[in-house]
């Protein structure tokens, strides 16, 4: 099993439809791809970051990272 069938899998698992499934799951390694080159981090790595996010959202968490307060008046 490959990469992306083993993600549609865990997108799946985390309630998605099939179809959809695979379509966050190529997202997800494009997003990984670009993380990466952006932040000068392994590809791993934000691949880690970003089924981290998932997951957290699927369950109705904020990453800790992500600051509560409401964005600045303009």
């Amino acid at each position: 099993m490959n990469e992306l069938e083993q993600l549609t899998r865990l997108c799946e698992r985390l309630g998605a439809p099939t179809g959809q499934a695979g379509t966050m799951a190529a997202q997800l390694l494009k997003r990984a791809e670009q993380l990466a080159v952006e932040r000068g981090i392994g590809r791993t790595a934000a691949l880690a970051y970003l089924i981290d996010l998932v997951v957290k959202g699927r369950q109705g968490e904020t990453p800790s990272s992500w600051s509560s307060a409401p964005p600045p008046e303009h």
